[in-house]
């Protein structure tokens, strides 16, 4: 919680970038048009290497990690981590059962620990600075996968990591009825924050996407921004060009392309500037950059094409490190 006073800031991030090339041409399009600044990389995904060749033409995309341990693509494979992914390397979407069987299997563990660096591995492989890191469905709020995210993490440069604490207050007083279940899980996340905290790493304030997931529309963000509280908020959403097959599977309900919408209205990128500062990113700078301006105040405003030119992903690849990770949209007035 942040004491009163303490300005208000948010940043915008897709989630799933890789899955799906129509989740990468929401992802570019909403960061050059709209209010998208930041991007978590699925490294194992379909599309990664479409998303990847993106990534490096947008100069100002932030990107991230999104560390994928249940229903999503392996990098290992079932060769290597035989106990964890089906015969296509495919983890499964039983988290409560991964999850009780990281407790009482070391050999799960093990594997495990392979995974997650060989996904860090693969993302510092594309030169990428890495902006930050997060997991799949939140699954690094298992406090073993969360504590295996940092300590691996930290060798290939992480600094940041997002604590998926939704405040049930501004929930509800967005008209939301939150269950106890929700209110838990706000409540679960401190562990993860304390992991983070004794790392040195920073973390969002808060972080808004959990109770509207896959329906993070233009009217919630409407009515989500003059409630958003005091400090650094991340809001994630999982925009798509379109529906596809792959899409239409994992996630049936969400409502990809009006989120996609959501980011490009000038509406929504003017009530949010007009409440809270609009940040490129959250995970900091890499050391050969200054500070970046806050989106809102680039050249020409909301969904401008003023052209902003920053600094190239162009780090060679290992260690997570790289120069150029730019976090806005070229010539947008908001941030992510």
């Amino acid at each position: 919680m942040c004491p009163p006073g303490v300005p208000r800031r948010v940043v915008l991030t897709a989630d799933d970038f890789g899955l799906s090339e129509a989740v990468n041409e929401a992802v570019e399009q909403g960061h050059l048009e709209g209010i998208l600044g930041a991007a978590s990389l699925m490294v194992a995904g379909p599309a990664a290497a479409d998303a990847v060749t993106r990534a490096r033409r947008l100069p100002r995309l932030r990107v991230g990690l999104h560390l994928v341990l249940v229903e999503g693509p392996s990098v290992l494979g079932r060769a290597e981590i035989p106990d964890l992914v089906d015969r296509d390397g495919w983890f499964p979407p039983d988290q409560a059962r991964l999850g009780i069987s990281y407790f009482f299997r070391p050999s799960l563990r093990r594997q495990l620990a392979r995974e997650i660096r060989a996904q860090f591995a693969a993302f510092a492989a594309t030169g990428l600075f890495l902006e930050h890191a997060d997991a799949h469905k939140h699954m690094h709020l298992h406090p073993t996968v969360g504590r295996l995210m940092i300590e691996i993490g930290r060798s290939f440069g992480l600094a940041a990591v997002r604590v998926p604490r939704e405040p049930p207050a501004v929930l509800g007083a967005c008209g939301e009825r939150v269950s106890l279940e929700a209110r838990a899980l706000a409540a679960w996340t401190r562990l993860l924050r304390r992991q983070v905290r004794r790392a040195g790493m920073r973390a969002p304030d808060h972080v808004f996407g959990l109770a509207w997931s896959g329906g993070m529309t233009a009217a919630r963000l409407a009515a989500l921004a003059p409630r958003l509280p005091p400090g650094l908020s991340e809001i994630y959403v999982h925009p798509a060009s379109r529906t596809d097959p792959l899409l239409a599977r994992l996630m049936p309900a969400y409502r990809q392309t009006e989120e996609l919408a959501a980011l490009l209205d000038p509406m929504v990128a003017r009530v949010l500037s007009s409440v809270a500062e609009i940040l490129p990113g959250y995970g900091g700078e890499p050391a050969s950059l200054g500070e970046e301006p806050p989106l809102s105040t680039l050249p020409g405003g909301p969904r401008s094409t003023s052209p902003v030119v920053g600094p190239r992903n162009t780090s060679p690849a290992g260690g997570g490190g790289g120069a150029g990770a730019g976090g806005g949209l070229r010539g947008t007035g908001t941030k992510t």
